[in-house]
């Protein structure tokens, strides 16, 4: 029902002395007149309600026309100047327009606005063509805070990461996939998630006095709804159909653009945004330098930095930074996607749930990446770099194995068939770029919180120590079934391991398949190639350490390594267990240490929780490059104070055959589309192959890995030959 609102004209209960008066006169007489000549009205008869800005000659009333206006009305600068934005040029002044309660700055363009009120509005703000701005005095631009007198129920939430709202969060200005994350996946702690929502909280107005805010250089034109909307500099809207209870953060830095048919609901916008073409956001938060394009729908879910989708339809999800969707036949539904995503078309990921009701979800570590026509059932979860043949799988699946191949079975096999370490094996070309392509693609001006994008971190080098375990564990069981002599008389678990370890080692060319059963519900999965598939392992992680122990020295100035750098490292805190907190990296006893501090109230916001993570990254080269030891005792078995020059000597030739290995594993695979038959038929010759491939030769990123090789390996021989003289 329409409500009808009966008040005293002239009663503005302005303070005289207030700070939005000063430089500001009320309009002369002979402006009045010329104000009522060019068709404009007032609801205040005596026009004393609006204040214009009181340098001479900075105010011209024949700039105002066809327009009305009502409550307080601020006006800036107002002179006979045209503003331009690319190719709309509009002159300074407010035309066919009706206007509220607002407060206007220097040299704005408000032409055909049919409905704008209660709004502050920057200097050289272009509104145009626009059928309703406004703001309520209850608003919360997105935040899922309250106001005054408001019951819970009014409070917007996020359901992320499972539909039945049981990891639901509370959106806010400047949240981060590590703030989401940290939320939603701590959940048996009733303490922390109250004290996460009066972190959300901290500092924000209850009273109900909100005023909408348009900051400076804005353009918004042919619109249909501003409402409840906070946007930042620089923002670019055109043709979009509904903003509502939104912050939009845009920057000259970063400008954040909205397309045509774009409706945003209930959320957060970052920096430097590019949202077009009929996409649709409901309760939602978009980090910085995000595309949303083409019809794509994201309910309910957090999408972190550097992300392009398009197309699909994303519900209740937890996405972080760098993931990529693009295809109109896919969707994902209630998952935690740990970023350096891809999903391809026809993927319908957590399409299937298996229990009484909508509370299934799926986790994916870093590098999560489906084929083709994929299709999963809840639960599932993935290890880093996991590859995932197309094809439907219709049991849940559990794979521990990073970098690895994932593959129905064929001809009624319903075991899953797993690769462990393929991309080391066959693809070693998108690995090796995997991470100065990230990098590329991070356009970000301001990092809230740095992401790892390279495969080799701690997190990675966990998952796959857990996995050259895990290959032990199942070799042994494999020998025992089978009789090998190796096993015979072996009864403890540690003997039966270390047998097991010491096979493989001496086996290296051993064939035979393995099954593990935790991999895919009811029918388990067949493991191939496990003895190469851990020396692979092993030789990354050796790869990992030695260069992390390098990369460390080499930022401290030290050319050699040496005794007294060994020490200096085991000084240092050791952190054997990582979590990928929003990209980025970080010992997961530091992340309960953060929950203490929030528990006891020595951190009170959440900038003070972004502040812990930065401070986690700046020691983060200290954490990594002691991890990096731990990782080579368990290599040789041994501290690292009891290496000796032979062991110094196997570490120099074995990670100089892993980087030539790398390089030449590259140059292999990305040769392969230059020499195969089906590749090279649709050209006539080697020079329009060329010309649209571009030449093998120049490839960027094999010429970069060919460097990095060379001044990899000299620098290698260097750096530990003072240990080889010594021992």
């Amino acid at each position: 029902m329409v409500k009808v609102e009966y008040r005293k004209l002239n009663d503005y209960s302005l303070d005289l002395n207030s700070e939005l008066l000063k430089n500001k006169r009320n309009l002369t007489q002979a402006e009045i007149e010329i104000l009522k000549k060019n068709n404009n009205t007032n609801k205040d008869s005596e026009w004393k309600n609006i204040f214009v800005d009181s340098q001479e000659g900075a105010f011209n009333p024949e700039l105002i026309q066809f327009s009305s206006f009502e409550g307080l009305i601020l006006l800036g600068k107002m002179q006979d100047v045209t503003l331009s934005y690319n190719d709309l040029h509009l002159t300074c002044g407010i035309y066919n327009s009706y206007v509220k309660n607002s407060f206007l700055g220097d040299y704005v363009c408000i032409n055909n606005v049919k409905y704008l009120d209660n709004y502050k509005i920057g200097n050289r703000v272009i509104l145009f063509n626009v059928f309703e701005i406004c703001c309520t005095k209850h608003s919360k631009f997105g935040n899922g805070i309250l106001k005054e007198g408001e019951e819970e129920k009014h409070r917007i939430w996020l359901g992320v990461g499972n539909e039945n709202d049981g990891r639901r969060i509370l959106p806010f200005n400047q949240m981060i996939p590590a703030d989401a994350y940290i939320w939603s996946h701590y959940r048996d702690d009733p303490e922390l998630l109250a004290r996460f929502v009066e972190l959300t909280e901290y500092g924000q107005s209850k009273a109900l006095d909100t005023v909408g805010f348009i900051d400076d250089d804005c353009v918004i034109k042919n619109s249909q709804i501003v409402k409840d909307a906070k946007i930042g500099k620089a923002t670019y809207i055109k043709g979009a159909n509904k903003l509502k209870n939104i912050t939009i953060n845009s920057s000259e830095e970063e400008p954040t653009q909205i397309g045509e048919g774009v409706e945003l609901v209930n959320g957060i916008v970052g920096y430097g945004c590019h949202i077009f073409y009929q996409a649709i956001a409901v309760r939602f938060v978009i980090g910085r330098n995000c595309q949303l394009k083409y019809g794509a729908r994201l309910i309910n879910s957090v999408l972190g930095d550097n992300s392009n989708i398009s197309c699909c339809e994303v519900l209740n999800n937890l996405i972080y930074p760098f993931h990529e969707q693009h295809h109109n036949s896919s969707f994902l539904i209630a998952t935690t996607i740990m970023g350096q995503s891809n999903i391809a078309s026809g993927s319908t990921v957590g399409s299937n749930h298996n229990s009484r009701s909508a509370d299934g979800e799926l986790i994916a570590k870093r590098g999560f990446w489906p084929g083709l026509c994929s299709d999963f059932k809840h639960n599932s979860r993935f290890a880093s770099f996991s590859l995932i043949s197309k094809g439907s799988y219709q049991y849940e699946l559990d794979i521990p194995y990073p970098f690895s191949l994932v593959t129905p079975g064929t001809n009624g096999d319903m075991a899953i068939h797993i690769i462990p370490a393929w991309w080391f094996m066959y693809d070693m070309f998108a690995i090796s770029r995997n991470k100065n392509k990230f990098l590329k693609r991070d356009r970000r001006k301001v990092h809230l919180q740095e992401i790892e994008t390279d495969p080799f971190a701690p997190d990675t080098m966990e998952e796959v120590l857990h996995a050259i375990n895990r290959l032990i564990n199942l070799t042994a069981d494999y020998l025992e079934k089978n009789g090998n002599p190796v096993m015979k008389g072996l009864k403890s678990p540690e003997e039966k391991f270390q047998a097991a370890k010491d096979y493989m080692h001496k086996n290296e060319n051993a064939d035979f398949t393995l099954f593990d059963s935790q991999c895919q519900k009811k029918y388990g999965s067949v493991i191939y190639k496990p003895v190469r598939a851990y020396k692979m392992y092993r030789k990354v992680m050796k790869y990992f350490a030695t260069r992390t122990v390098m990369e460390y020295c080499s930022k401290l100035n030290m050319e050699h390594y040496s005794f007294d750098l060994v020490e200096k490292i085991r000084t240092i805190p050791l952190y054997e267990e990582w979590e990928n907190v929003g990209g980025q990296i970080i010992p997961a006893r530091k992340v309960r240490e953060l929950f203490t501090l929030i528990k006891e109230k020595k951190i009170n916001n959440w900038d003070q929780v972004h502040a812990f993570y930065q401070a986690c990254q700046t020691n983060y080269e200290e954490y990594k490059v002691r991890y990096s030891l731990y990782l080579l005792e368990f290599l040789y078995s041994r501290p690292i104070t009891e290496f000796n020059q032979k062991l110094y000597k196997n570490i120099i030739d074995d990670v100089t055959e892993i980087q030539e290995d790398f390089y030449n594993a590259a140059l292999a695979s990305r040769e392969k589309d230059y020499t195969d038959y089906y590749r090279t038929m649709v050209y006539r010759s080697k020079e329009e192959m060329d010309a649209v491939l571009g030449s093998l030769e120049e490839n960027e990123s094999l010429k970069n890995l060919k460097n990095l090789t060379e001044d990899f390996v000299q620098e290698l021989h260097v750096f530990f030959s003072k240990m080889i003289v010594s021992n």
